[in-house]
């Protein structure tokens, strides 16, 4: 997990809602606008950071 701990253009923090976010999608299929609205993230940048993140740890993780 690398999502960044705080919006880009913001500052709001939003990597405390990460893990949240990914399991109500992912396993509770879920729609991902339902859960940020449950989640209070509101605005689109704060949005675009959790939808739009994927995790590439694994795939860095044998480069180090």
């Amino acid at each position: 997990m690398m999502i960044p701990v705080r919006c880009f253009t913001c500052g709001n923090v939003v990597g405390e809602h990460w893990e949240e976010f990914k399991a109500r999608t992912e396993e509770n299929g879920e729609d991902p606008a339902a859960v940020l609205d449950d989640l209070g993230i509101t605005r689109h940048c704060c949005r675009r950071m959790l939808v739009s993140h994927t995790d590439l740890v694994d795939v860095v993780a044998p480069y180090q």
